[in-house]
């Protein structure tokens, strides 16, 4: 695998090598001792899978008091996929990153526990799969704002007004949310 560092330490691109030939082709996207050689010992204990519309932003979602790790790639599509440190005694507390992963250029996000996580669907729709360090808590789901000029992120956005969750519009700026300890 080759493995991509981005402008936050800890949230790493990950690339599978991929085998094909004129039959598809093949690529081994998680292995547990090549995530060790990354640095990444986390234990998986949950597969996510979701479908969405172009113009459809997840986001952007972190649980508190039992935090999740994801391991994040694209089945079908394409996504702008953002993940944003909520560590309060992080260097890059409040700072984001962004990456285009699609089906095609095979790439995941390694978004660590302790950040906020969402995408945005560039393509027709997208299905999304992600590993997760931890069980999801309906009682521990949180939304930061997706649009909160304190975090300004850089939405690629193909229309003004993504399609949002009742959840994602109504959520907490940066200002108002709990975050890591």
């Amino acid at each position: 695998m080759n493995v991509t560092p981005t402008a936050i330490a800890d949230v790493l691109v990950i690339e599978p090598r991929v085998h094909g030939d004129h039959r598809g082709y093949f690529m081994e996207t998680w292995r547990k001792s090549e995530m060790e050689s990354l640095g990444i010992f986390e234990e998986f204990v949950q597969d996510n899978q979701s479908k969405s519309l172009q113009n459809t932003l997840r986001g952007l979602h972190y649980q508190l008091k039992h935090p999740q790790g994801k391991l994040v790639r694209v089945l079908a599509g394409q996504i702008f996929d953002v993940a944003v440190d909520l560590r309060e005694n992080s260097k890059s507390f409040a700072h984001w990153v962004g990456e285009i992963l699609s089906a095609e250029n095979s790439k995941q996000l390694w978004v660590p526990a302790g950040f906020a996580h969402g995408f945005y669907v560039l393509s027709d729709s997208a299905e999304i799969a992600y590993k997760c360090t931890g069980y999801y808590d309906a009682e521990d789901d949180r939304s930061l704002l997706w649009n909160d000029p304190e975090l300004a992120i850089d939405w690629p956005l193909l229309d003004e007004q993504p399609l949002l969750s009742e959840k994602d519009r109504t959520a907490c700026p940066l200002s108002k949310a709990a975050v890591y300890q």
